[in-house]
């Protein structure tokens, strides 16, 4: 039995693309925990269970209305992302990100990247700590998947 390929922190890689177009990203300095989301919207619909006897109860079929993406993030507030979150926030427009998947076989997803737009910018402190920050990124579609080489 062969033992499971698996990945760690540095594996999962959160990025921006800092000018428009210009296909260079940045990593988000600071954050320490990060995850996606993939959700399946489903729509439920009773259909009967018999047509020639109606007492017979239906049945719930389901198929997926609509799909979407999120990356959630944590960590601590570092001044080196600091003008870049803030601007991405204020500025309330879609940027590019990719979440690349470093442990992916050679065929399998590697990037998953589109434009996602900033829905969160959280941050906190308590005295004698440090200032931390969450963020909610959201793609605006479906990600593009591209395999690895």
């Amino acid at each position: 039995m062969a033992e499971p390929v698996t990945s760690e922190f540095k594996d999962l890689v959160l990025e921006i693309e800092t000018t428009p177009g210009s296909g260079t990203y940045t990593k988000i300095c600071g954050l320490t925990s990060r995850g996606v989301n993939r959700q399946s919207n489903i729509n439920s619909n009773e259909v009967p269970g018999d047509c020639s006897d109606e007492s017979v109860p239906s049945v719930i079929k389901k198929a997926v209305q609509s799909q979407e993406v999120t990356v959630e993030g944590s960590g601590m507030w570092a001044q080196q992302s600091h003008e870049l979150m803030m601007d991405w926030w204020y500025g309330g427009q879609e940027k590019n990100i990719r979440i690349q998947h470093v442990n992916a076989a050679p065929g399998d997803t590697e990037y998953e990247s589109g434009p996602a737009i900033l829905s969160q910018l959280n941050n906190a402190v308590e005295k004698g700590a440090f200032v931390t920050a969450e963020i909610s990124v959201e793609f605006n579609g479906l990600p593009t998947r591209t395999a690895k080489a």
